[in-house]
């Protein structure tokens, strides 16, 4: 089968009419009007080319593409991933009593501290990766990777204000 571009019309025996809409290594990405998205390998010859656009020479999919923005933005930016906080401490404040009654309590929205917490952790993991890409002894390395993982193990604590499993705090027992 020739190469395929994005915008190639075909016609597939068991699925009927379709467009190519990405194109990757060693497969194409087609909608089918009847049967939605398929992927169907280059290596596939039992399909009828309609209309045949070439794809360009230098050619780079919006998933490589897409990857590669992420990993750029998580490596070398400030931008911090929107974690949710769990829907029973939504507009929710921390109050801090001193003992002696005659001083003042401190507030804060739950909400503002739980985004200090998000804070923290970004920055431990941009930390962790800095330190993984050192060019410092691997014994370095390990030490410090050790003091970050007892820093997330003493971060537990807050887990109560995560909203998803999957963001939470893992020390040295979750590994």
């Amino acid at each position: 089968m020739e190469t395929l571009g994005i915008g190639s019309r075909v016609r597939h025996k068991e699925y009927g009419a379709g467009v190519v809409i990405q194109v990757k290594s060693g497969s194409y990405i087609i909608t089918f009007i009847e049967h939605g998205n398929r992927e169907i390998l280059k290596s596939y010859t039992d399909i009828e080319i309609i209309d045949l656009l070439e794809p360009p020479d230098d050619l780079v999919s919006m998933e490589m593409i897409e990857q590669s923005l992420i990993k750029i933005l998580r490596n070398f930016s400030d931008i911090q991933e929107t974690v949710p906080i769990a829907d029973k401490w939504k507009g929710g404040k921390l109050i801090l009593q001193p003992a002696n009654n005659d001083l003042k309590p401190y507030e804060m929205p739950i909400a503002n501290f739980f985004n200090k917490i998000i804070m923290l952790r970004d920055r431990l993991r941009v930390l962790e990766q800095k330190v993984n890409a050192s060019n410092l002894p691997d014994e370095d390395k390990i030490a410090i990777q050790q003091y970050i993982t007892r820093c997330y193990g003493s971060l537990t604590s807050f887990n109560i204000l995560f909203k998803s499993k999957g963001d939470i705090f893992v020390g040295e027992g979750g590994k």
